[in-house]
């Protein structure tokens, strides 16, 4: 953790394999750190004590999460979702079958129009992204959709990207998905279409989100491995761009 008004830097957590996802929790009664591994665990952590306030064991090893409190999910190998309730002290909800049909690289919470946490968007590395409702009213609530691919045909093929990272506007309630191609996407998922597409970067875009008030969408541009170590070249640099966003994130106006 970096405590930024000492810039003094100390360990809050530890697994016993790399730490893949870390978020942190405010609930009434209690705050912690959550943090997700390799090592097939999800632990909870008092910033002040050395061990862990709670340890859960998945099934595989964590590749995604997110929390909007009171809810938490997580994604796992092997294409496991898990919803976690987390009032009074955390425990599953319920397992999810994964929508989608290839590994999932991201997982992003979003709201209903009374600001609780109802559903999520789901990214896999097949340049898919699904939308779904945790208690979907009807199964045709929940959908799919095509994304960072290319758009024609190269040699006969179809180029596939992965979905790197998903953010929900806080005001909107619309999406941003960035991906291995070097470009970010803003969606609308109630119109269920896109609203923007940008100029392809020189590397991949590796994650991304909003401020509070919507108006800066940040990513990151690096080399986010997908296509081996053979692709690196340790000469590209890494960079951090802040996009003005608010407009350009409102729903499609309905006709």
């Amino acid at each position: 953790m970096w405590d930024l008004n000492s810039n003094q830097m100390i360990q809050v957590a530890q697994h016993e394999a790399p730490v893949k996802t870390v978020h942190w929790i405010k609930a009434p009664n209690y705050s912690c750190v959550m943090t997700g591994s390799w090592d097939k665990t999800l632990k909870f952590w008092d910033t002040r004590m050395p061990n862990p306030m709670m340890t859960i064991d998945l099934r595989e090893r964590c590749y995604c999460a997110d929390v909007v409190y009171p809810m938490a999910i997580v994604g796992t190998a092997g294409r496991g979702l898990i919803v976690y309730q987390l009032e009074g002290q955390p425990q599953q909800f319920k397992p999810i079958e994964s929508p989608l049909k290839y590994q999932h690289r991201c997982v992003s919470i979003f709201l209903d129009k009374k600001g609780a946490p109802t559903g999520f968007a789901l990214g896999s590395i097949e340049g898919r992204v699904a939308v779904h409702y945790v208690n979907a009213q009807l199964p045709k609530d929940n959908f799919t959709f095509k994304c960072h691919r290319s758009n024609g045909m190269n040699n006969g093929y179809q180029d596939i990207f992965a979905v790197n990272d998903i953010a929900f506007h806080p005001v909107h309630g619309t999406l941003a998905t960035v991906g291995s191609d070097g470009r970010f996407s803003f969606w609308d998922k109630d119109a269920r279409t896109k609203l923007k597409t940008s100029e392809q970067m020189e590397q991949p875009i590796t994650c991304c989100c909003f401020n509070a008030r919507g108006h800066i969408f940040a990513y990151s541009v690096s080399y986010d491995w997908s296509k081996g170590h053979e692709y690196y070249n340790p000469q590209s640099k890494n960079y951090l761009f802040l996009h003005p966003c608010f407009d350009e994130l409102k729903p499609r106006t309905q006709k």
